[in-house]
């Protein structure tokens, strides 16, 4: 090696150093990427804030707003002025909060069975119940709607608080905890120590299932919050209207389809959901991504 070539590899080498410091690392590119794709979700949210706190000539004006304005507790005063909004946030808290913990203990219940007692058939009665989760849910909205009428439940709650007290869904998702959650040694010495089984679910299962519960009770309140079609099959009566009932029949209130005022009730009807997913977010994203990193 001559003198001539050391300051040549010299060089090379710094040019590849500053090569690499001006390359983009990947970790730069998934960051770019992530918050790419964060702001087109997030924007539909941030459109409604738009249509919310404006008025709808705003919104159709040939150079439409793009950030809020000051008429939101306007739009508001318009909703609640239509009777039923109000009473509508009731209704739909105390269902979803009824219905989350009816569903989530049944289903903890039934998941906690399937995962930790044998018992003949169990795999085929599983079976059978994961089949049903393949059927789409019309199928049986007709024949539902006419046993529910035949038994006189028609514009009461009842309809909206008995078929969806468990899924195949909520069983399968508390059956999966149970399995990784519970440990078999831990119940078999339950047992040996007397416990019987009502003991074994509530003082064994139950703190062990803690977070796939929350995760659970988390997507259904979510679910009943927004149920819209079977409640709007169900309820006659504007009284028992629930939230996004109670939103569909603001356009019959007035002569034109105020989008501004349907967007301040739904902004508002998003608020309870966004308070409840940011408290309990941590839990939620363990619980649903967990899978993806065990072997």
């Amino acid at each position: 090696m001559t003198d001539q070539t050391l300051p040549r590899i010299e060089q090379d080498a710094q040019r590849r150093r500053w090569l690499r410091a001006l390359r983009p690392r990947p970790s730069w590119i998934l960051h770019i990427a992530l918050s790419i794709v964060a702001l087109i979700f997030a924007f539909p949210f941030y459109w409604m804030i738009v249509v919310a706190t404006t008025t709808t000539a705003e919104m159709f004006s040939a150079t439409p707003r793009l950030i809020p304005g000051d008429q939101f507790f306007n739009n508001l005063g318009k909703v609640f002025a239509a009777g039923t909004f109000g009473q509508a946030l009731l209704n739909s808290t105390f269902l979803a909060v009824l219905n989350t913990a009816i569903y989530v203990f049944l289903a903890s219940l039934a998941g906690f069975v399937f995962a930790k007692f044998s018992f003949w058939g169990r795999d085929t009665l599983f079976r059978i119940l994961l089949f049903t989760m393949i059927l789409p849910s019309g199928v049986t909205l007709v024949t539902s709607f006419q046993i529910y009428a035949d038994f006189g439940w028609i514009n009461t709650y009842y309809p909206l608080i008995v078929p969806g007290a468990v899924s195949a869904f909520g069983v399968f998702w508390m059956r999966q905890v149970a399995i990784d959650a519970i440990p078999s040694e831990l119940v078999q010495a339950s047992s040996i120590d007397g416990a019987n089984f009502v003991q074994q679910f509530w003082y064994v299962a139950l703190p062990c299932m803690l977070p796939g519960i929350t995760a659970l009770a988390i997507f259904q309140l979510m679910w009943n919050w927004n149920e819209y079609l079977w409640p709007l099959l169900v309820l006659n009566d504007p009284k028992l209207y629930t939230v996004p009932v109670s939103l569909a029949q603001l356009k019959s209130l007035y002569d034109d389809y105020d989008y501004s005022v349907v967007m301040a009730g739904t902004l508002l009807a998003t608020v309870p959901l966004l308070v409840v997913f940011l408290a309990f977010r941590r839990t939620v994203l363990e619980n649903t991504t967990g899978g993806a990193v065990k072997g």
